[in-house]
């Protein structure tokens, strides 16, 4: 549940600046001068103010959701999810302050991107979390083989830049959630492309991985690491896909929905393969080197 609210929230972040609402309340924390909810008198239209407000409304459900599992880690006694737990009602806290400074700030460019980013690193300890509530993100005291643990990293890294240059590009283009927000000052098409470049990339470290695990590690690791390569692989062609057809129409406010729920989605299976590569019985370097 938390990890799906936790990426809802950028879905709805996301409507919210593709409808042009991102200052639909105009201040914070209330919505407009003397009211924490919209108000008829508002100047900004009705959708644009509630579909702001509504978005502000998830963050509450999100925050009773996160106490409710804390509170749920603190009565079964697991301490090691306690600092994941914490992280979850923490992040809210962030981002609820970053948001109120966006807002104030008039949709500055940096701090919708870091509003973002921020949500993408609760998201990933939301998984986390996740996982070792299933038992799959425990650090394995196996040896590694060096080679697979360095390529799992670096492809950690690289999908953590393609997702960072991401916001640049949606910072320099259009849909800024106002029509009176500031853009970044760059080229648009031409951070396009270097976002393109760097998903290539992408692709060619995800296929490298695929034969040195297919190649050099052991059937049981093959098993674990296999499949998620592969799940990473179709989510991010398919996201790759939806970025060329935005790109090529003129960014319709749909298609570019459809593009941040993939990038959530590659940031989820990308975090994923990275944990798994934490908990395989990995070949030591005397037997896989």
């Amino acid at each position: 549940m938390m990890l799906f609210l936790q990426s809802l929230i950028v879905v709805t972040g996301g409507a919210v600046r593709l409808t042009g609402s991102g200052l639909g309340c105009s201040t914070w924390p209330e919505c407009t001068p003397g009211s924490y909810a919209p108000t008829p008198n508002q100047p900004e239209s009705s959708i644009h103010k509630w579909v702001e407000f509504s978005n502000r409304l998830l963050t509450f459900v999100l925050f009773v959701v996160a106490l409710a599992l804390m509170v749920a880690i603190i009565r079964t006694g697991a301490r090691h999810l306690r600092f994941l737990g914490a992280t979850q009602i923490l992040g809210i806290f962030a981002q609820a302050i970053l948001g109120g400074i966006t807002v104030l700030t008039g949709l500055n460019p940096i701090t919708v991107a870091s509003h973002f980013l921020l949500s993408i690193a609760i998201i990933a300890a939301a998984l986390t979390l996740r996982q070792s509530v299933h038992g799959m993100a425990r650090v394995s005291p196996s040896v590694g083989s060096s080679l697979t643990l360095r390529a799992l990293k670096g492809h950690l890294a690289l999908s953590a830049v393609v997702i960072v240059i991401g916001t640049i590009v949606t910072g320099s283009g259009p849909h800024a959630g106002d029509t009176t927000a500031v853009r970044f000052n760059f080229d648009a098409r031409t951070v396009s492309w270097l976002h393109a470049d760097l998903v290539i990339a992408l692709f060619g470290l995800t296929l490298a991985l695929y034969v040195s695990v297919r190649s050099g590690e052991s059937s049981e690791v093959q098993s674990i690491l296999t499949p998620r390569l592969s799940q990473f692989f179709l989510i991010a062609l398919a996201q790759g896909g939806i970025g060329y057809i935005q790109y090529f129409t003129g960014l319709p406010e749909a298609i570019v929905a459809l593009h941040l729920c993939g990038a959530v989605l590659v940031w989820l299976a990308a975090w994923n393969l990275a944990l798994a590569g934490r908990v395989v019985p990995m070949q030591s370097k005397s037997a896989g080197e």
